[in-house]
């Protein structure tokens, strides 16, 4: 997932007011009203510097009037760059975020089932540590794979092992396993994963951005 990096001094700063602001949330839903459809998000605990980031965006309103820029059908549904509110049709997107990134928080069973939430980033030969826009992400749509394929892929690179919880859910639901352990998935669609499959199959341009906008309208924290 493409992403411009931003490898500021200040990510220590950052993490301090997030652990901050986590000593006072404890929620962990979130709802996406989309010009397609709600589509409603379950962040998880494990991942707590993304949850804690994710929180404190939406309730900023962040990603109010931003576009699905990045569509990609069978694969995926990405947002979250600023630059895409009331952009005009044509232009570029994707490359921009709120100035810093997020250290990796990689956990064997989170993975890119079909309806994972993960962060986008720039490609390792900028960004080593694998380290996450610090708002920029996306919603895996994906397809089907047989165990043939996953055992492939294995072999085909030594740093994916798959379980066979996973095997059982690509083989079964779908979703993207070539990008695990690769970025970081902090939660996963509890409702609405129709209304993914929508935006994914929207027409694109040469650059995967909608020729139609497809618009998250209002994001909000629902409590547990």
């Amino acid at each position: 997932m493409k992403e411009i990096i931003f490898n500021l001094s200040f990510v220590s700063v950052l993490l301090f007011s997030l652990s901050l602001y986590s000593q006072t949330n404890d929620e962990s839903i979130v709802t996406f009203q989309t010009t397609k459809g709600i589509i409603k998000i379950k962040l998880y605990e494990e991942t707590s510097m993304h949850k804690d980031n994710f929180i404190k965006l939406v309730s900023e309103g962040y990603y109010n009037g931003l576009l699905f820029h990045r569509v990609i059908k069978d694969f995926m549904i990405q947002t979250g760059d600023p630059s895409s509110r009331n952009a005009k049709p044509g232009v570029s997107l994707g490359i921009n975020g709120p100035g810093y990134t997020i250290p990796a928080e990689f956990y064997p069973h989170l993975y890119h089932k079909k309806g994972a939430v993960a962060a986008a980033r720039s490609a390792d030969n900028v960004n080593p540590n694998r380290e996450s826009s610090g708002s920029q992400f996306y919603i895996v749509s994906g397809r089907k794979f047989s165990p043939e394929q996953l055992r492939a892929m294995e072999n085909s690179n030594q740093h994916i092992r798959f379980t066979d919880e996973q095997i059982n859910a690509y083989a079964s639901s779908g979703g993207a396993p070539h990008l695990d352990y690769a970025y970081t998935v902090f939660g996963e669609v509890i409702e609405g994963i129709h209304i993914v499959d929508l935006i994914s199959c929207v027409e694109t341009d040469d650059r995967d951005r909608p020729v139609e906008d497809v618009i998250i309208t209002k994001a909000y924290i629902s409590k547990k």
